[in-house]
């Protein structure tokens, strides 16, 4: 039995968490959830859209699935997922992005992993106004930041069998900063040398992820380059409503779609519900549930090439509850990976 946090979110995110849900279960894994809220709906109830009794779980339970959040205007945090990732040190940001059969998109053999630093650069947020002319942001690397996401693209690339690791950055321009994150680059590849590694500019790795994204395999970058080439990665594979994404630190991990809340679709029942469901595979891998994810993937990569069961944002007129009794009724029918 595994305990996790479940925070549906906001707009579609009670949709597709709740179809996300019953798909995992329909592998037969058992689970206990523990439903917590955040977003706009909570800050009447608790003047804050991240009440304390949700930390209390994630922190408890170590593991969460986290639906979209709407990030309120003038109000709270300036995004409820980004002060999850400081308050628990969610260090990793990893997104698989893959083709699938029957999307829209102009290539057919993309199957790279994002190992975004997720917690300094100019994300760190100290920015201010110099003077009512000119605003400064200071772009802050350290040494132990570098390190850590750099040897967990390593070790990622080993333990799914990986070939390359490509380290991005501009130490042309930013000599002390990205130039930092080259070194210390340069200094882990010679701990892993079953592993191809190279760096690359970051202008040059998005000219040729454009040109030639099959040549890609592990991409590890500081945190405004992942930003960036993460979104123009999903939009190689048909955009961020089928990319997965998750958050992990050293002792507690956040799995998510990293698309918007969508409020203008919320309970019409069409929403697309494959990034968190996709997100709720990668969770299942960190559990160790390897046979369940397989089969959610191939099951889901079926009901793709098939094309009678799809939502409307991918061509079909399927409801999200048609999309996930058909995702469901493919593994109930599948064989048993051995």
């Amino acid at each position: 039995m595994h305990r996790i946090t479940l925070i549906p979110g906001d707009g579609i995110g009670p949709e597709v968490a709740l179809a996300t849900r019953r798909v995992l279960e329909a592998t037969g894994v058992q689970f206990d959830w523990d439903i917590r809220n955040v977003g706009e709906s909570q800050i009447t109830l608790h003047g804050t859209p991240l009440p304390e009794d949700t930390l209390t779980s994630v922190e408890r339970n170590r593991i969460a699935l986290k639906g979209p959040i709407t990030t309120p205007k003038g109000i709270g945090f300036r995004s409820v997922s980004v002060e999850l990732r400081k308050k628990f040190d969610l260090y990793v940001n990893l997104r698989p992005i893959k083709t699938y059969p029957n999307i829209p998109s102009k290539y057919d053999n993309v199957d790279l992993v994002i190992v975004r630093e997720n917690t300094e650069d100019l994300y760190s947020g100290v920015e201010f106004m110099v003077s009512p002319d000119i605003a400064q942001s200071v772009k802050i690397f350290t040494r132990k930041g570098c390190e850590r996401i750099i040897r967990f693209a390593f070790e990622y690339a080993m333990k799914n069998n990986r070939k390359k690791v490509t380290a991005v950055h501009k130490a042309n321009i930013m000599k002390c900063t990205d130039g930092l994150f080259l070194e210390v680059a340069n200094c882990i590849a010679k701990d892993y040398p079953s592993i191809e590694y190279e760096d690359m500019i970051i202008d040059a790795m998005c000219m040729r992820l454009v040109q030639y994204p099959e040549r890609y395999d592990v991409l590890v970058l500081p945190n405004l380059y992942g930003d960036i080439v993460s979104d123009l990665c999903a939009g190689l594979v048909g955009g961020i409503g089928i990319t997965p994404g998750a958050n992990i630190g050293a002792e507690i991990s956040i799995f998510e779609a990293i698309h918007g809340s969508a409020p203008d679709i919320a309970g019409k029942g069409i929403a697309n519900p494959i990034a968190l469901i996709l997100s709720g595979v990668m969770m299942l891998r960190q559990l160790n549930e390897v046979n369940a994810a397989e089969r959610i993937e191939q099951a889901i990569n079926k009901i793709l090439m098939e094309g009678k069961y799809l939502t409307f944002d991918l061509g079909g007129k399927s409801t999200t509850d048609e999309f996930v009794a058909a995702i469901i009724e493919k593994i109930k029918n599948m064989d048993i990976i051995a």
